[in-house]
């Protein structure tokens, strides 16, 4: 079992203050994999005070200083992508090739791409030539407390941890307690390429007490969290007390619509979005909303797909889906398929219970439901497990009520080959993102979504500048002598009788 209960403050991995261990445990076998320690509040202040006294240089650091170490951290990275797949996979559950590509591929992915925007960032600008004068500086934000979640480890980790160097930023990471071994990796590789003392730092912990005391502590500028709209909405009520800088990424309920014209693999690949990383995505289309002259041929062909996916243990090279995370959540996805069948939706495919054959580990079974309205709890619920949801609908119109009606807004799908329709559609939508017929988004696209599904962007230019304030000066070159505004004693002057 590893032994990973230190943390990593001010350059060097230390002791907990007061030890509070718990088990990580390998979610294919119920077993445990590793042993990591709760930080308390001291660990915590410990690690903002490394981290506020480093800000007060590294906010001066140039450009390309902060390339330099980016561009070293991605070539460790690539050295270690193995070790990263690796610990994925045993932390969260994710299949071994999964995780190579996808997992700790994203990963790689976020750095190199934030290499190439801060290549490209103007830091400093001029207002414009109606005011030469006028400076606008973008300036990081201070100590940032980074909190990240354990569907996608790296990917979320490397949206915060990445661009918050870039912008000049100092940090505090607090990885999820549940699978904080792929960020302790990149620690690993952050104390190897030498980073300046206190810019990262990294406390392992639990939201109510570790992560309570990094949102409320009064030295962080800034919180970027991923995890649940609730927690997003405790974590909110925290930062308002000071007014910190508050950034969300948090759940989503996402509608694919199937129109009667969708390419002739649009169905599959619809479904396979649901339930790849077994179902835990925030970004997942968990509502398939389906043409009513195509209705009955696309849960056919849905029942399918999903009686055809195969669940093994992670550790298995091949094409299939693995456990979800934890107890925990076996046990609340188990709860909602069952609430699904009370209310009346049309089990298809799957349903409560684990796979055959697979009686140790937390295992799902790939589930549809036909039949479903958008008022059952099933339509409604992040279920984030491999739980599919299939709608019927009769008109344009009637599929964008449907998609629209949720308090969540993080990314939809459009089917079809009209591209004026698809088009039409994607502005209709009430989303931050929305892919059409499975093109994709970018790395650097921003992403982020409206209403319940969070607040600001990651990735890309606009995931930086989360990190940036902005700073208006006036008087910065030698145009303010022939642009300057009379100075408040230059009016009352004027104002004397002669």
């Amino acid at each position: 079992m590893l032994d990973k209960k230190n943390f990593y403050i001010n350059g060097q991995w230390v002791s907990p203050k007061k030890p509070n261990d718990i088990k990580v445990i390998d979610p294919s076998t119920e077993e445990e994999c590793a042993v990591i320690s709760l930080g308390g509040v001291e660990d915590v202040n410990n690690a903002v005070v490394a981290a506020t006294k480093a800000f007060e240089t590294w906010a001066f650091s140039t450009k390309e200083e902060r390339l330099k170490y980016l561009e070293a951290l991605y070539d460790l990275y690539k050295k270690r992508w193995a070790d990263m797949a690796k610990a994925i996979s045993l932390e969260m559950g994710a299949p071994i090739d999964f995780s190579t590509k996808l997992q700790a591929g994203t990963g790689a992915s976020h750095i190199k791409s934030y290499i190439r925007v801060l290549k490209e960032y103007t830091f400093e600008e001029i207002l414009g030539d109606h005011a030469p004068n006028n400076k606008i500086l973008h300036e990081p934000k201070g100590v940032c407390a980074l909190i990240t979640p354990w569907n996608w480890p790296m990917n979320q980790t490397c949206l915060k941890v990445i661009p918050a160097i870039a912008s000049g930023c100092t940090m505090v990471l607090k990885p999820s307690e549940i699978a904080p071994l792929s960020s302790m990796i990149l620690a690993e590789m952050i104390d190897e390429i030498k980073l300046p003392k206190g810019v990262f730092n990294l406390v392992n912990g639990d939201g109510a007490v570790t992560g309570n005391a990094l949102t409320s502590h009064p030295d962080v500028n800034m919180i970027s969290f991923t995890g649940s709209t609730r927690a997003g909405a405790l974590i909110s009520q925290n930062a308002a007390n000071d007014f910190k800088r508050v950034s969300l990424e948090l759940g989503g309920k996402g509608a694919n619509i199937i129109f009667k014209d969708a390419d002739a693999e649009a169905v599959e690949r619809g479904a396979l979005r649901c339930f790849r990383n077994t179902g835990q995505s925030c970004n997942a289309p968990t509502r398939m909303l389906v043409e009513k002259s195509i209705y009955d041929e696309t849960v056919e062909r849905v029942k399918n797909f999903a009686n055809s996916m195969k669940v093994d243990v992670a550790s298995k090279e091949g094409d299939h889906i693995g456990p979800v995370v934890s107890k925990t959540q076996f046990d609340k996805i188990q709860s909602l398929i069952q609430v699904g069948i009370d209310e009346g939706a049309k089990l298809v495919a799957g349903g409560t219970g684990k796979p055959d054959g697979l009686d140790k580990g937390y295992f799902v079974k790939p589930t549809a439901f036909a039949d479903v309205n958008n008022q059952m709890q099933i339509a409604r619920t992040e279920i984030f497990g491999p739980v599919l949801s299939i709608i019927p609908f009769e008109t344009e119109e009637e599929a964008i009520s449907i998609a629209n009606d949720t308090p969540y807004g993080l990314l939809n799908f459009i089917q079809t080959q009209d591209q004026e329709k698809a088009n039409r559609v994607a502005r209709r939508l009430r989303s931050g993102m929305v892919d059409i017929n499975g093109a994709g988004l970018a790395p650097d696209a921003p992403f982020g979504g409206y209403k319940h599904s969070g607040i600001g962007r990651e990735a890309g230019k606009l995931g930086l500048e989360e990190f940036l304030e902005v700073k208006a000066v006036s008087g910065w070159n030698d145009y303010c002598l022939l642009y300057t505004s009379p100075s408040p004693r230059d009016v009352e002057e004027s104002r004397k009788p002669e």
